[in-house]
């Protein structure tokens, strides 16, 4: 991207208008998401992104510290929750729970929204192949046409159209063989 830039601001800007055109279908299909998204969910969503953040644990270290310190400083007969403080010890505990449940249906919400956004990406980019392999067959017919001639091997590869199935089944032997040990030395 440096050589990009290096190219001066016309082209970066272009650059950028072109890409921000392309985000748009990811974009549009995060905000139906979101948009779908239950009461449930959202509320998920804000205490996972809340519970995630620098502000939780500091709030966190002032209420257990602040509990800690005010079950020690007290007269032994006005405490709430004595040393070894099992009812802290119970509301952290239940609060784990809570957190876990609630960071759990956030992830699953991003996974599906994850596997939505694959799979238009997917999409496009067989679409794209489709388009870039009837481009490679026009330029051969108007090379034909004016007489060029071809010799490159890799051509008739890029001419051929993509099986999705078959790449998958490559991936997955290429995956399964890296898995495998090889000989001992």
């Amino acid at each position: 991207m440096d050589h990009v830039r290096a190219a001066g601001p016309h082209v970066w800007g272009r650059l950028e208008r072109a890409s921000a055109g392309q985000c748009e279908p990811h974009r549009g299909l995060e905000e139906a998401e979101h948009a779908k998204a239950t009461p449930g969910e959202r509320v998920a969503d804000a205490i996972a992104a809340f519970t995630g953040s620098m502000r939780f644990v500091w709030v966190s270290v002032v209420l257990i510290g602040g509990w800690v310190v005010i079950n020690l400083v007290l007269p032994q007969s006005k405490r709430l929750d004595p040393f070894p403080f099992p009812l802290l010890t119970l509301m952290l505990s239940v609060e784990a729970i809570f957190l876990s449940i609630f960071i759990l249906m956030s992830q699953n919400r991003a996974a599906t929204v994850s596997d939505k956004r694959s799979h238009l990406d997917l999409q496009l980019n067989l679409l794209s192949e489709q388009e870039n392999t009837k481009m490679l067959l026009m330029l051969r017919e108007i090379g034909q046409a004016v007489g060029a001639e071809f010799s490159d091997p890799e051509l008739k590869e890029l001419e051929a159209k993509t099986k999705p199935e078959e790449l998958s089944h490559q991936i997955d032997q290429a995956a399964n063989a890296a898995k495998k040990p090889g000989p001992a030395a």
